[in-house]
């Protein structure tokens, strides 16, 4: 709740069509869904939290009633982007799951499973060198990560160097993306893989060092591309920090909510990360 929040908090802007105008601005919304995730609260606990929180600062303002915010996340649009500008060294990208609804893991390691489970994949890319995270997405978990890639590159028009992901990224699709805008490809060939005719310098690159050592180790260690495990780093600190679920059911008001936390999550990345140092 910084002072752009409380300064933009009711809608100000001529409504651009027909019907009763929005009270709340898109800023508004935004807040109480990354207050919601950071504190891991249901809507009507966040309302009643915001609306103690303006109580204590003296603020004249209320917060959106919980079946508003509901409604208002299927439409609006969460920003996480950073105002970090410039080349980006490394990207990392990797992709993890978030229940919607389910069994608990306790539950169906003791009894199995007797309901379905429905779950979401968020897709992230990290700049290795700040953390921050860069493009964010939300898929259905039928997507493959190499499906997801090319929306998910595009998100951004920084210049990027290299960008390092899994072996699931080994596709023509994945490479194509980023021959086009012209990154270097650190992914790992499958086991066995052959040789691609055309401008696949990067991953035939790859595999002939695969066939001449026999794996892929020397390769992931001349190139780098053990930088990719902070996006590792980045999904340990999405469950750890804000959980493994989404709450909302809708799906739009699920991307929202997913965008929120990536929101927070820059936000803590900017204020400061531990700093390690070896001692022995």
């Amino acid at each position: 709740l910084d002072d752009e929040a409380i300064q933009a908090w009711y809608e100000s802007a001529t409504p651009s069509s027909r019907g009763r105008p929005q009270r709340y601005s898109d800023l508004a919304i935004t807040t109480v869904l990354v207050i919601k995730r950071v504190f891991r609260l249901t809507l009507r606990a966040a309302q009643g939290f915001i609306d103690s929180i303006f109580s204590l600062m003296n603020v004249p303002l209320r917060c959106p009633d919980y079946s508003c915010v509901s409604r208002r996340a299927k439409s609006v649009n969460v920003s996480f982007k950073t105002p970090t500008r410039g080349e980006i060294a490394h990207l990392v990208i990797d992709s993890t799951g978030l229940k919607v609804f389910g069994e608990g893991e306790w539950k169906v390691k003791k009894h199995g499973q007797e309901r379905r489970r429905i779950w979401r994949k968020l897709h992230l890319a990290v700049d290795s060198k700040t953390h921050e995270i860069i493009c964010a997405d939300l898929s259905l978990n039928n997507v493959t990560d190499s499906e997801a890639f090319p929306g998910l590159i595009r998100q951004t028009h920084r210049k990027i160097r290299s960008a390092a992901a899994d072996g699931a990224y080994d596709t023509r699709l994945c490479h194509d993306e980023l021959r086009r805008k012209k990154i270097s490809a650190l992914i790992p060939p499958r086991k066995g893989a052959g040789y691609w005719p055309g401008e696949y310098a990067d991953r035939n690159r790859a595999v002939a060092n695969q066939r001449m050592t026999g794996s892929n180790a020397r390769w992931k260690w001349t190139t780098d591309y053990n930088r990719r495990s902070i996006a590792e780093t980045a999904m340990y600190r999405v469950k750890q920090l804000f959980g493994g679920s989404l709450t909302l059911r809708d799906y739009d008001g699920q991307v929202a909510e997913a965008m929120a936390l990536v929101r927070a999550l820059n936000k803590m990345t900017k204020a400061g990360m531990p700093e390690s140092v070896r001692i022995a």
